[in-house]
């Protein structure tokens, strides 16, 4: 009988954590397809489920960060939706590729042309952005989810590090290491010709090397013809 209560009590338990998990993971996110280096660019996904049982999503917006503003936001078309991109003036003008931009994309929002996400479902809105920070280790963006029956959920609370995960946490997109640099590359691609180069010589000498051994072994060979022709031509003048 005891062991029959445990076994209840221990399920429940499992079924709650479960239970727990699912709907804190169950919010909008942000992922990059691969990795989202600092300084360079990414294509990244924002992940939409949908938490209602009696209405759809129909609304997505997405507020890009204003202290690390992106010069270059591009979206990718989806099906069903139609895409607004937004833009506002920067206090601080950016310097991409020695050119100073004034204007930056502040906002994306998705609008749905039909039903939108149904209860059961998700969506992914994917956007290719950039220029990536490097002197931060993640972007933080905010977003409102509007359902149907125009509820809007409000995804826009900042995570803090060693705490609890916020009950309504907005996307945090985690940037990694800078990709290698491109003169380093250079470098490493010339010493490797240097090292062909080296080799290919290496080679050619030791070819030369071969091919002089090879001609002085058949000199040998005939001179040493010629001598016996001639040994057995003056053993055959001296018999007569």
């Amino acid at each position: 009988m005891n062991v029959s209560r445990i076994a209840l009590a221990g399920g429940v338990a499992a079924s709650t954590v479960l239970l727990l998990a699912g709907t804190a993971s169950a919010h909008v996110s942000v992922q990059p397809q691969g990795e989202a280096a600092k300084g360079g660019y990414a294509t990244v996904n924002f992940k939409v489920p949908n938490e209602r049982d009696n209405a759809s999503t129909v609304k997505l917006e997405i507020n890009f960060p204003t202290d690390h503003p992106l010069a270059s936001v591009s979206p990718q078309p989806v099906a069903g939706w139609k895409i607004d991109v937004t833009k506002s003036k920067l206090a601080e003008p950016l310097e991409v590729h020695g050119k100073k931009i004034n204007e930056a994309v502040s906002k994306v929002t998705w609008t749905a042309d039909g039903s939108g996400i149904a209860p059961g479902f998700f969506q992914q809105f994917p956007l290719s952005v950039g220029q990536l920070p490097e002197d931060a280790d993640q972007l933080v963006f905010k977003a409102l989810q509007t359902y149907s029956n125009k509820e809007v959920v409000r995804w826009i609370e900042e995570p803090t590090e060693g705490g609890e995960e916020p009950e309504s946490p907005a996307p945090v997109l985690a940037l990694t290491a800078p990709a290698a640099d491109a003169h380093g590359a250079a470098a490493d691609d010339k010493g490797g010709e240097a090292e062909e180069a080296t080799a290919s010589s290496e080679d050619t000498s030791s070819s030369n090397t071969d091919s002089t051994a090879r001609v002085l072994g058949i000199v040998g060979i005939v001179v040493g013809v010629a001598g016996v022709a001639f040994g057995v031509l003056a053993g055959r003048r001296r018999s007569a």
